[in-house]
């Protein structure tokens, strides 16, 4: 929150003035995302770290695949018609992360499909196909 961030820069500024009573195994983790209110002081004394989708279409499907448990993948009852259907989730994950490049032509918005949605997607996908005898199209549009 907005309101925090004076609180957490001086917070990080006294660690510089107590390093004498700080142990040296400790280690503050950050996790955020990008915001202006931010301190600048909190981000030039820290080390950043990204986490980036990969570059093109076929390498965000392989790191898609690569996240989904092997055992889970492979439990489906209708594992014809699963499969099918999470590649094209899986290709719209791969298509919406890789069209942000491309900023807002064509687009009237931002459109976010993180991993998290991918992943709650699937698990949706596959709830669909096994609580009922038959594809739930009306559900899954």
């Amino acid at each position: 929150a907005t309101s925090y961030m004076p609180t957490l820069e001086s917070i990080v500024e006294n660690f510089e003035a107590n390093m004498d009573t700080i142990s040296p195994m400790f280690r503050l983790w950050l996790t955020a995302m990008p915001d202006p209110n931010l301190p600048v002081s909190v981000l030039q004394n820290g080390i950043k770290m990204t986490v980036e989708p990969p570059k093109g279409l076929k390498a965000n499907l392989i790191r898609a695949y690569l996240a989904y448990d092997p055992q889970w993948f492979e439990s489906s009852t209708k594992p014809h018609t699963f499969k099918k259907m999470l590649f094209g989730l899986s290709f719209f994950h791969a298509l919406i992360l890789e069209r942000r490049k491309f900023g807002p032509l064509g687009w009237n918005i931002r459109y976010e499909f993180s991993d998290p949605d991918r992943h709650i997607s699937s698990a949706q996908l596959k709830m669909f196909l096994e609580e009922y005898t038959t594809v739930q199209w009306s559900a899954l549009n």
